[in-house]
């Protein structure tokens, strides 16, 4: 049986880092994550998940990101079945996330200014790129001793 769930999408308030009585970690947090398709008259519309974390996880996720981050979850689908304080049966549904990681750019995240974003550089084969520029053409070398 296969249960995997892979989400990219934005949290949608600040997730809040408790304890249990035992100590583990554990944060909840929601994101919301764009549909593929939509009506030519609609706009676009989005879907709510909620996600749970532990330990570790829910440490980092604290630690690093906020209302409005970008998010790429990788987890699992669980569900529970409980009877809220009016006595009515409810069924809860969410994804337990094993896997976080940094979406979008560092501005974003809030781990740079957005002016260093704008001037990051890459470095390939030893050779500093701006990606904003046609340095590009100059990585191929011809070279004519290759033997094939």
């Amino acid at each position: 049986m296969i249960n995997m769930v892979a989400l990219m999408g934005r949290l949608t308030y600040e997730p809040e880092l408790r304890s249990t009585p035992n100590g583990l970690a554990v944060i909840r947090f929601q994101i919301a994550c764009d549909r593929t398709y939509q009506k030519d008259s609609q706009n676009r519309q989005a879907d709510f998940i909620d996600c749970v974390a532990w330990r570790q996880t829910a440490e980092f996720i604290s630690r690093y990101f906020h209302k409005g981050s970008m998010i790429a979850v990788e987890g699992t689908i669980q569900t529970s079945n409980y009877t809220d304080k009016d006595g009515n049966k409810r069924k809860q549904i969410e994804v337990l996330a094993n896997n976080v990681s940094f979406c979008g750019s560092k501005a974003e995240n809030g781990t740079q200014g957005t002016q260093g974003a704008q001037n990051e550089q890459y470095t390939q084969g030893g050779m500093d790129i701006n990606p904003d520029t046609s340095d590009f053409e100059e990585i191929v070398d011809d070279d004519d001793d290759l033997p094939f």
